[in-house]
């Protein structure tokens, strides 16, 4: 466990590393600049933005030295998965945060403390023999841990609701180079407007987090009526002990009932030899058979043939680790030259499940979108965070679509996009802001009026506008108004 890189668990020695008085010399390997054309591109591959620079620092001292010495324009990334720039902003240096990797674990606290570049997969191959297993994250172990809370993530955990809820700590390198360490007793109120503030207060470097036991899970999967959902929800699922991960799908062109997916504790031996997915899996049938699915005549029967039969018929148990250590590469095209595959996402409140559902398919048949399927999942409210997407229950209907690589059908798809936003802000809901940034200002602020206190609050601790990228570009402004 012993090395430079890892994480010490004790704040104030932390903060005694790392911070300004142990600052190691700047050379010239210690914050390793890019030779690439200076651009940033994100996982959906419609544009790129160009940037002044990109540098990956590799402690958290580079990083305090990057923002003494220049007063420059600063954006930060990680995986890069967000879909709409929401990394990086034209002519800012880009700090690719890759390089913090370290990690330390507490198996008997049952906690870990991992630098902000470090992916869930590499925090899982070190819990694994621990039997121990990330609490709280998205579906998919390529994502970046600092990126994960910078968009306050979740996942099919059920009942858990966003990432913050499994935070305790996070040290974050301010506009200034000062390092702080916040947490819910330590200046709550930044604490609160990092996570979910994606990267527009400073840049987090390490967080720590609370982790659960690796268990054995069965899964089982039925059929359920749209308009039963909520009600099966409730009774066979949140109120099952037992119930690990859980969300159903919706699939087009009708959207008219779900198949729903639950994971649940089980003492029967694993059916899946490995504990954690293998990297670098061929993913290449799954590709097809999305390819197939999305653009050959019949393509709703290979999907319902091909997964969601074998979704009904196959029990499988695994680790839970296994589980969550799937890979985003079975999602991805074989290329992007001429289709991308995107993301949107909308929180509704428990209540008005129906009348979204209902809203979104008409919306989705009239304007002939190319989705491959509706996941909807759950999340209790948020009492933590400032940007919350969850105020109040809610269902969360993520649409999973596939768009051609043109201007032209960027434009299309933001005009029903729209439409989107404004339906579940007549729910009563809110969008989720990693994907593309197709709302407009007014829809935002009505989304999220809580920018406002986020944008007082960047005025103090960043009154020179340092930290940026093309969410805060576009919105912020609105919410300073």
């Amino acid at each position: 466990m012993a090395g430079r890189d890892d994480v010490a668990f004790d704040r104030r020695r932390a903060l005694q590393a790392l911070g300004v008085g142990a600052l190691t010399p700047w050379l010239a390997t210690s914050c390793a600049r890019q030779p690439d054309r200076p651009a940033v591109r994100d996982i959906a591959a419609i544009g790129e933005t160009p940037v002044r620079d990109i540098v990956r620092p590799r402690s958290t001292a580079d990083i305090v030295r990057l923002l003494r010495q220049s007063q420059v324009p600063i954006s930060i990334g990680g995986a890069r998965c967000s879909m709409g720039g929401q990394t990086a902003s034209p002519g800012s240096m880009h700090v690719d945060m890759r390089g913090l990797r370290g990690l330390r674990i507490d198996p008997v606290a049952m906690r870990a403390r991992v630098q902000a570049g470090a992916s869930w997969r590499d925090l899982q191959d070190r819990l694994d023999p621990h039997g121990l297993s990330v609490r709280i994250m998205q579906s998919y172990s390529n994502f970046s841990i600092g990126g994960s809370l910078s968009v306050n993530c979740h996942g099919r955990y059920v009942g858990r609701g966003p990432l913050v809820n499994s935070v305790r700590a996070l040290q974050l390198v301010a506009a200034d180079g000062r390092v702080l360490e916040l947490s819910r007793e330590r200046q709550p109120e930044f604490f609160a407007a990092v996570v979910g503030g994606y990267g527009g207060l400073g840049i987090v470097t390490e967080v720590e987090l609370d982790l659960d036991r690796n268990e054995r899970i069965a899964r089982s999967a039925e059929r359920v009526a749209l308009h039963d959902y909520p009600g099966y929800f409730a009774e066979r699922v949140l109120a099952d002990r037992d119930a690990v991960l859980h969300n159903a799908d919706m699939a087009p062109p009708d959207f008219d009932g779900t198949v729903t997916v639950t994971w649940r504790r089980s003492d029967d031996p694993p059916t899946a030899v490995e504990r954690l997915v293998p990297r670098g899996a061929d993913y290449s049938r799954q590709q097809t058979l999305i390819w197939a699915t999305s653009e050959l005549p019949g393509g709703d029967g290979i999907r319902d043939r091909e997964l969601t039969q074998r979704l009904l018929s196959e029990r499988i148990v695994a680790w839970r680790n296994h589980e969550a250590s799937l890979d985003i590469a079975s999602l991805e095209p074989r290329t992007r030259r001429f289709s991308t595959y995107l993301l949107q996402e909308y929180f509704i409140p428990v209540p008005a499940f129906l009348d979204f559902a209902r809203e979104m398919t008409r919306i989705l048949r009239r304007h002939d979108v190319n989705a491959l399927n509706v996941s909807i999942r759950h999340s209790p409210a948020d009492r933590d965070s400032l940007l919350r997407w969850a105020p109040v229950d809610v269902f969360s209907f993520v649409l999973y679509h596939k768009q051609r690589n043109t201007r032209a059908a960027d434009r299309r798809a933001g005009e029903w996009t729209r439409l989107l936003v404004d339906a579940a802000l007549d729910c009563g809901g809110r969008h989720y802001l990693p994907y593309r940034l197709h709302a407009t200002p007014t829809q935002f602020l009505r989304a999220y009026p809580e920018a406002r206190a986020f944008a007082a609050l960047k005025h103090r601790v960043d009154p020179a506008n340092r930290f940026r990228n093309a969410l805060w570009d576009r919105y912020l402004g609105a919410a300073s108004a």
